[in-house]
């Protein structure tokens, strides 16, 4: 397991497929999915399948990575980078929902950003969220991301994109 980051209270960890059980529990509760539009897995099995095949870390160099609490040494949800099919740096997060509203999502994103604009050397990250999906906007206008346009995201036209630049 590579660690990547690590903030007060996080460790972000590349994902394995010994993480399958969590992301099916994860992508398991609707309310955690709610925005997103992804289906659940269909099984643990799948959503192993679906780790052993995420090349993401070997093609870019980043993806997304699982968010460990350091107290509990829990797995709590993820968080990272993607090179998204608009060929945007994108910012994603998802918490399981008895985690929410700790700061947890905020806390390992902004240890992204800094990752993607200093180690990676990115000039933009961006962030896509559903317009109802008010607690996922309240994270990114905290880390600083300004509404940037509305758009279309895997087909759902209500999407809004939040950016921010290197200063």
């Amino acid at each position: 397991m590579k660690v990547v980051l690590e903030t007060e209270r996080l460790q972000l960890r590349e994902l394995t497929p010994e993480d399958a059980q969590s992301m099916f529990d994860l992508n398991s509760d609707p309310e955690v999915i709610k925005y997103t539009r992804d289906p659940p897995f269909e099984s643990v099995e799948q959503a192993k399948v679906f780790l052993q095949n995420y090349d993401d870390y070997k093609k870019n160099g980043f993806g997304r990575w699982a968010m460990i609490s350091k107290a509990e040494n829990e797995f709590i949800g993820w968080c990272g980078l993607k090179l998204n099919e608009e060929k945007l740096i994108d910012l994603g997060f998802r918490v399981f929902r008895k985690h929410w509203n700790k700061g947890y999502a905020s806390e390992a994103a902004k240890a992204c950003m800094h990752y993607g604009f200093e180690t990676l050397g990115f000039d933009q990250i961006i962030g896509r969220v559903l317009s109802e999906n008010t607690a996922s906007i309240k994270v990114l206008e905290k880390l600083g991301m300004q509404y940037w346009k509305s758009g279309t995201c895997y087909g759902f036209e209500n999407a809004r994109y939040y950016r921010i630049i290197k200063a």
